[in-house]
């Protein structure tokens, strides 16, 4: 059985919570969408939806392995319009959203060699930390770095990112270098505010699991890039990601401290909604940004 078949069998039967709503998008029979996942789970050898009455409903395993299929499956969609590129001349309005800090350094620089190769289009960027709704708000694409994307959204892989704890090397001269998450405790830790989202705290992995770390220091607020500053002019430790302060840290400027407790690295995507033909604007300029950030992202060590 067609390996493609199956996975879109699976993604849809989960998107919709039933094999019947599946096979209405799919224009085959409910049987037909349940064998194609039953291959898949025996393929795979796990148990990736339960079937009850009235839904289905995910494993843990068929939760992992959908943001999986997601991704692949947008990039697929991406490779095929792209066979056919040549034949569609890139013109019109591109309106891309994009977190504040990341896309001044690393989307808006890039529009210029796009919009050069592409002299007929003109591009709009809204720079906003706010999570911004694509369709209702007239976005073609968004840029989104980590968290969850709604399924009626094809999400692209773009790089990669990690969170890391930092400071100047006269800080940690002058107050010493933690070496536990317990040290921070005693540390000046330049966090978030309330205002600006990050409440919760710090956010690490020891022993194998996730650990939240209220963190305090004299100083917060809700801006990132001043909290970046206030860091780099040695006033105290900053969780920050390493898209934003790999040259610091190339230079000197910076070190990282705890290491080892950092979070896995997550994915910085592109997204837009689902739909049959993607614009030419936003296939290619995806495909302009993955060229140029590299496979892994050209602010990763």
């Amino acid at each position: 059985m067609d390996k493609f078949k199956q996975i879109e069998a699976f993604v849809t039967a989960s998107d919709k919570s039933s094999f019947a709503a599946a096979a209405a998008v799919l224009h085959v029979t409910p049987v037909i969408v349940g064998r194609r996942v039953e291959a898949l789970e025996s393929r795979l050898g796990v148990r990736l939806l339960h079937r009850t009455t009235r839904r289905l409903v995910l494993t843990e395993e068929g939760s992992v392995y959908l943001d999986q299929c997601r991704k692949l499956l947008g990039e697929l969609e991406l490779a095929e319009n792209a066979i056919s590129e040549g034949r569609h001349k890139v013109t019109g309005h591109l309106v891309v959203s994009a977190p504040a800090a990341f896309g001044r350094k690393h989307v808006a620089p890039h529009a210029r060699a796009f919009v050069a190769a592409h002299p007929d289009l003109k591009i709009s960027f809204n720079l906003t930390d706010r999570v911004v709704d694509l369709v209702q708000e007239g976005y073609d694409m968004g840029i989104r770095i980590g968290g969850n994307i709604d399924p009626s959204f094809v999400a692209i892989k773009l790089a990669s990112n990690q969170r890391v704890v930092c400071g100047t090397p006269e800080y940690f001269k002058k107050y010493g270098v933690p070496h536990t998450l317990e040290d921070l405790a005693q540390h000046n830790c330049l966090a978030f505010n309330l205002q600006g989202g990050q409440q919760r705290g710090w956010y690490f992995r020891q022993r194998g699991k996730p650990v939240t770390l209220r963190v305090d220091g004299n100083l917060d607020c809700n801006d990132g890039e001043l909290l970046h500053r206030w860091m780099s002019e040695g006033l105290g430790l900053g969780w920050r990601s390493q898209w934003e302060i790999q040259s610091q840290l190339e230079s000197g400027e910076l070190e990282t401290v705890l290491d080892e407790f950092a979070l896995p690295q997550y994915d910085i995507l592109a997204v837009y909604s689902q739909q049959r033909h993607v614009p030419a604007k936003v296939r290619l300029f995806i495909q302009h940004l993955k060229a140029a950030y590299g496979a892994k992202g050209y602010w990763q060590t």
